[in-house]
């Protein structure tokens, strides 16, 4: 019979966070999927766990990828982590889960810390709807479609980003999105946590003056909604510009005004009116 993907969660810096369950689907596992096994040997070791560890990442996922799916076809038990949060997001690990799922092998998600929604839960913003949008590319023509794709998106936005890309990120958000309101979390569960609040500005201000270290999350506000147009027959938006007209406006700014309020296009409203 096959075997199970353990996905286990890992801390994201404080190793207090490493739950009793993950502890112990490490300690079952008879073989653990791991980004850096250097970082997962510090882990394993803080918590004597004595497992072997195959590399398996971005740049290796094709060929470790089947490796690891014969094994578990074979029936061993295999545990997926990242260097740190949850693994298979924005992580080669969605790839191995995929395939384990075409392959027919149960995968059971054992839940940890994440910096997403650790960050999330900080800043204060609206988070009943928000997107995820990863690291940004660092080809200059990916990335520009990226942020004009999003750039009318009115959820919160959130990133992933390291220290030296940080101040461009921030200098192409703002030429991309306009100037915004934005979360900065710094090294979240780690000794020097910080979370700040800027506009695009003056972020890049703080960050020339204070070279990034760490890692970080982005939380950007999303654009503001406009208000919806109010719903109204073309004689209803007549009725409405000739009541501006009586105050005093002229034909063609009432008409341009009562579009912008019913929807109706402007030249129909002005022809009526005149």
């Amino acid at each position: 019979m096959s075997g199970k993907i353990y996905v286990v969660g890992t801390p994201i810096g404080n190793l207090e966070d490493f739950s009793p369950r993950g502890v112990r689907m490490l300690n079952e596992a008879d073989f653990i999927a791991a980004e850096d096994t250097r970082v997962t040997a510090k882990l394993l070791n803080r918590f004597g766990i004595k497992k072997e560890t195959v590399s398996y990442y971005e740049h290796n996922k094709v060929q470790k990828g089947e490796y690891l799916i014969n094994r578990v076809l074979a029936g061993e038990n295999l545990a997926i982590v990242s260097d740190a949060g949850m693994p298979a997001i924005s992580d080669p690990g969605e790839d191995l889960v995929r395939a384990a799922h075409e392959a027919g092998i149960t995968v059971e998600s054992v839940p940890g810390p994440s910096a997403l929604t650790a960050a999330l839960s900080v800043s204060g913003f609206p988070t009943g709807r928000f997107c995820f949008e990863g690291f940004l590319s660092v080809n200059r023509i990916s990335r520009s479609k990226h942020l004009d794709e999003i750039k009318d998106e009115w959820r919160t936005l959130v990133f992933y980003e390291a220290p030296h890309k940080l101040l461009r990120t921030l200098s192409d958000m703002r030429e991309a999105l306009g100037e915004r309101e934005i979360c900065i979390v710094k090294e979240i569960t780690k000794i020097h946590e910080s979370v700040r609040f800027f506009d695009f500005s003056s972020a890049i201000d703080f960050y020339t003056a204070n070279a990034p270290k760490g890692e970080y999350v982005l939380i950007v506000r999303g654009r503001k909604r406009r208000a919806p147009a109010l719903q109204m027959t073309a004689k209803e938006a007549v009725a409405f510009a000739k009541e501006l007209m009586a105050g005093g406006m002229s034909a063609s700014a009432a008409a341009k005004e009562a579009a912008a309020k019913s929807g109706v296009k402007k030249g129909e409203i002005y022809k009526l009116i005149v």
